[in-house]
């Protein structure tokens, strides 16, 4: 075994220097109390450590790796030092079947070698993308760069960090490599070309020496004040304060960083005194790994068989591969020992160490932050809990908010909004459209003397109240777009090539446009409408009174105004004289009673108390009919006078009616995807040329955005009318770079600026109040009021009628039941004519009927047999039973011909009506036995 040689004091220099030291003393050729072999006094085994020196440099450590595999026969492979020198290492031992334990490659790309005897004893830097996306996510930062070294432990984060970041709803809109050698001014130009863009928030991966440098110029160009944020990786954290030029932070105030979190032990704190025994150096996690690696290697080697150390033959005996890896042999002992490796488990100086499928689990990440010389822990990230922050001595849960008190670059306390414009760049340059028509949107004025160009507009001045709601100041730099054919898709894509920062305009927000750029949220109303001549309907309104209701709902208004007016004649029959009298009498009454409650002008008398309620009940709803009908005729006797020429689009297809549309936008393509042939769609560019069309009957009708319909409304409202949407769209938006931060901040300001009073001035600023013009809404929807608009009432009116005509039944039944159910032998049929018969006499117990009915009145029959006198004072002797019996009796003797609603003399004297039938029966009776 052969000492290593003295180098610089870089890490691994200390680390080599370290494991060398402390195998010689677990062999015996040192001794120390707390060594490994001591503290486990019962092994049998005991490890040989032969070193090499690889000097960062990947061929030499490769042939270090071929020349311990093949002269050395060693059973394993601690190492190597970097990412960049292990594939070909990996590679290597898997033709020999030597596990490979790694401490300090952390590249992702090694996995994608998929060799099962490649130990990754450290993390994985893939682990930390989700912790460093996390903070970004927590700050609401929205638009990222990443600056890494352009090599092999770059490279291996990049995609990786890319797919958490858009998992976050960030993006990483730029990547800055760095030459691992680069010199001063390659790094100064990098830095000058990110200084002209607009993002301000930077993750940084790369080694510490490169880092320093970097930071340095950084600093020098200012780019290490207020405003800026940096974010740095595990791989720059973990190693710049044990770098050489680590005793100075200065370079680095106020940046963040994610490093593994070491969790404090007795065992740690031993090993680190024991350490500054002998090396000036602070221990960093590496060195802690490599002992844990050393460590985990000697316990899967004490759970193996050692009878198969040899190696078998060489991989290949080809006479003519003369080469060093012709003559590499196959170890017996590699599969035994990998197998005992997965599966150690203990608890390591640098936490818990366990691998899964060959890769050192997940463990925490602590969030620092540079103040000074001193790196202050601000938070922490696990998988299972996400983000938190540590309060007093209390471990809290990170909900969502900020970490507490940060300082960030150029002493700031303020969380840096992660943009700005560029300092060579102020302004932001904004195209909008040179329009031919519909100035209310946008105008652009030129200055003839200094050709200066202005625009003004209702876009222009919602663009400018939406700055101005802006934490930060934004100045935008007006270009005009001058189109021949006014492509609005030409002057959206302008944004895409990068021309323009902005566009602002009557840009419509539809689905192939935001494939390549992002829209903020609309500032006017959406959706297609069609707009069309009104023609006069003055001689054709003759039957507009039946049009405010539909044809089903007069059917049910009629049917229930009869059967209104018939219930109420059953309840008022038998105590009101008003619904008495010959059969078309009463049918008159109880139908103009009903139809008399359309103006509440009845006149009869409503004496019952069941009819009352119906009454009360049926004219609430008369009210609601009579009500809605005035309302309804009303609108149509105003606005139905003039009427669409066209109401269905499709008629305009079918017909091959020409339509117009705003020349350069969207609609073309949009007619013509619904059936139109282009042979019928004329351009316009203004509202006085949509009218002039129309006017001399070139178009039957146009299509176009709500926006600008409104604008023509506006100036020919009584001429013009929109039919109801016939396609959907977004409205207009403001036009920005894909991931423009922007997009979210001013679509934010434009919610502000509508929900206040400001839009209404700038609304009355650029359009014209539309007075005396119909609402283009009542013009062409249905008006017509249906049944299903209703049925709630006629539920409620048919159901109170109901009620009272059961209860007055039920009344009437049971103050008759003895006749109902009397056990003579006349039937049910003879039975229930004889209630008929009283149902259609008057109800003598009725208050109406006490004060005026007559008792002495005798029939002309009974005269003949006897004086008035006497007729008069005998009283007819005959029990309520008795008089039933005779009644059904005589019932059953008269034909039912013979039985007659009662006439208008009769009713005013029933009971002598009553006395005469009486007379006859007995006269019958007398007749009989004779």
């Amino acid at each position: 075994m052969t000492h290593p040689r003295k180098t610089n004091n870089t890490f691994m220099d200390y680390f080599v220097l370290f494991v060398w030291s402390f195998v010689l003393m677990e062999v015996g050729l040192a001794q120390n109390k707390t060594n490994f072999y001591k503290d486990h006094a019962d092994y049998t085994t005991r490890l040989v450590i032969h070193v090499r020196d690889s000097m960062e440099d990947v061929v030499q450590a490769s042939a270090a790796a071929l020349d311990l595999i093949k002269n050395e026969k060693v059973s394993a492979i601690i190492g190597p030092r970097s990412s960049m020198q292990t594939e070909f290492m990996i590679r290597l031992a898997s033709k020999s079947q030597i596990p490979i334990v790694t401490f300090s490659a952390t590249s992702p790309l090694l996995t994608s070698i998929h060799s099962p005897y490649f130990v990754r004893a450290t993390l994985n830097d893939l682990f930390q993308v989700k912790a460093i996306a996390a903070i970004v996510k927590s700050f609401g930062w929205r638009r990222i760069v990443a600056i890494y070294v352009d090599n092999e432990f770059g490279e291996g984060i990049a995609s990786y960090l890319t797919d958490a970041l858009q998992d976050m709803q960030a993006f990483v809109v730029n990547r800055s490599l760095i030459p691992q050698k680069a010199n001063d001014d390659q790094i100064l130009k990098e830095l000058y070309k990110l200084m002209t863009m607009q993002t301000r928030v930077f993750i940084v991966h790369m080694p510490p020496t490169l880092g320093f440098r970097f930071f340095q110029k950084a600093r020098e160009i200012g780019m290490m004040k207020e405003g800026y944020a940096w974010l740095l990786t595990d791989g720059v954290v973990n190693l710049m304060k044990y770098n050489e030029r680590g005793s100075s932070l200065e370079n680095m105030q106020g940046v963040l960083g994610v490093r593994s979190y070491v969790p404090k032990s007795k065992d740690n704190e031993d090993f680190r005194l024991r350490w500054k025994k002998n090396n000036d150096a602070e221990l960093n996690i590496f060195a802690l790994r490599a002992y844990d690696s050393i460590s985990a290697l000697a316990m899967a080697v004490e759970k193996t068989t050692k009878k198969s150390l040899q190696y078998d033959n060489q991989i290949t005996s080809s006479a003519n591969n003369k080469t060093d890896l012709a003559t590499l042999r196959v170890s017996r002992y590699g599969p035994s020992l990998l197998k005992a490796i997965l599966s150690v488990r203990f608890k390591g100086l640098a936490g818990d160490f366990k691998l899964i499928k060959g890769q050192l689990e997940l463990s925490e990440f602590e969030i620092i932050n540079i103040i000074g010389n001193e790196e202050k822990t601000i938070g922490f990230w696990s998988p299972r809990n996400g983000l938190k922050y540590e309060k007093s001595n209390n471990t809290t849960s990170f909900l969502g908010e900020r970490f507490g008190p940060v300082i960030w670059p150029g002493n700031s306390s303020v969380v840096p909004k992660g943009w700005e414009i560029p300092t060579n760049a102020k302004k932001l340059i904004v195209g909008v459209p040179k329009k031919k028509g519909f100035f209310n949107f946008v105008k652009v004025n030129i200055d003839p003397i200094t050709n200066e160009m202005t625009p003004t507009g209702y876009s222009i001045d919602v663009f400018e109240a939406a700055l101005k709601k802006l934490s930060y100041s934004v100045i935008p730099k007006y270009c005009a777009f001058d189109s021949p054919d006014d492509n609005y898709d030409e002057l959206v894509n302008q944004v895409y090539i990068r021309r323009w920062d902005a566009v602002v305009g009557d840009v419509t927000i539809i689905a192939n446009r935001s494939l390549h750029v992002d829209f903020t949220l609309p500032y006017t109303e959406s959706g297609v409408f069609m707009m069309v001549p009104l023609k006069d309907n003055k001689d054709k309104i003759t039957w507009v009174f039946l049009k405010p209701w539909s044809f089903d709902l007069w059917v049910a208004t009629g049917c229930f105004f009869v059967f209104i007016g018939f219930i109420v004649w059953i309840l008022e029959h038998r105590v009101n004289t008003d619904f008495r009298g010959p059969p078309h009498h009463q049918i008159g009454t109880s139908f103009w009673f009903s139809f008399s409650t359309m103006n509440f002008a009845h006149r009869e008398k409503v004496v019952s108390n069941l009819a009352r309620f119906v009454v009360v009940v049926w004219c609430f709803v008369v009210l609601v009919l009579i009500q809605s009908y005035t309302a309804n005729l009303t609108s149509y006797l105003t606005v139905q006078r003039f009427q669409p020429e066209v109401t269905n689009w499709k008629t305009l297809i079918k017909n091959n009616k020409s339509v117009g549309f705003q020349s350069g936008s969207f609609m073309l393509e949009l007619l013509k995807s619904q059936g139109f042939h282009e042979s019928q769609l004329k351009p316009y560019c203004s509202a006085e040329e949509f009218d002039e069309l129309c006017s001399n009957g070139a178009i039957a009708a146009a299509f176009d955005e709500v926006a600008y319909l409104k604008v023509i409304l506006s100036e020919k409202g009584s001429k013009y009318a929109m039919v109801e949407p016939s396609f959907k769209t977004a409205g207009f938006g403001f036009v920005f770079p894909k991931n423009s931060p922007l997009t979210d901040d001013v679509s934010r300001a434009i919610l502000n600026v509508t929900q206040g009073e400001e839009m209404k001035n700038i609304e009355n600023k650029w359009f014209k109040k539309q007075s005396n013009c119909p609402d283009p809404n009542s013009l062409l929807s249905s008006n017509h009021l249906s049944l299903s608009s209703f049925w709630g009432l006629f539920l409620i009116a048919g159901i109170a009628s109901f009620l009272a005509l059961l209860v007055f039944v039920s009344n009437f039944l049971y103050e008759h039941k003895h006749t109902l159910f009397d056990d003579s032998e006349i039937s049910f049929g003879r039975k229930l004519m004889f209630l008929v018969r009283i149902f259609d006499e008057k109800d003598i117990k009725s208050h109406m009927f006490k004060e005026s009915a007559v008792h002495n009145v005798s029939s002309p029959i009974t005269q003949e047999t006897s004086s008035p006198s006497t007729a008069q004072s005998t009283p007819f002797p005959r029990s309520p039973s008795q008089n039933r019996e005779f009644e059904l009796r005589r019932m059953s003797s008269i034909p039912s011909g013979e039985l007659f609603i009662s006439t208008p003399e009769q009713d005013e004297n029933e009971e002598s009506v009553h006395i005469q039938c009486e007379a006859l029966y007995d006269h019958k009776l007398k007749q009989e036995e004779a």
